[in-house]
Formats: C-alpha cells, structure tokens, sequence
C-alpha cells in the first residue's frame, strides 16, 4: 500500500516548476530571430508577421478580460 503524500507537499518530479520566465524570454527570443530572419528576405512578410503578434495579443488580452 502507498503513502499518501504530505499535504502542501507536491513531490512530483515530472513537473518542471519554476521555468516559466525563462520560457517566456526564450520563445520572445526565438520570435525576434524569426521577424528578423523573415525580414531580411521580405520587408513586406516582417510588417505582416508583427502586426498579426500585435493583433495577437490585443485579442488574447480581450478574450482574457471579458
């Protein structure tokens, strides 16, 4: 038969706490290399590809808010 954990204490090890800042900075980084690879072939294709991450993030601040 199995101990039932503490309470309060999560021993889990599968799941990865504390990285989500580092997440977020990594795919913001990865998100800039895209815009600025895209724009050194086609300046047209950078403006799209940022103004659909503003539009973006102006709807998921919406849909978040209502």
């Amino acid at each position: 038969m199995e101990e039932a954990p503490a309470p309060g204490k999560n021993q889990d090890q599968l799941i990865a706490r504390g990285l989500q800042k580092e997440q977020y900075i990594g795919i913001f980084g990865l998100a800039i290399a895209l815009i600025a690879a895209v724009g050194l072939l086609s300046r047209r294709v950078e403006y799209a590809i940022i103004f659909a991450f503003f539009i973006s993030a102006i709807l998921i601040a919406f849909f978040l808010f209502i």
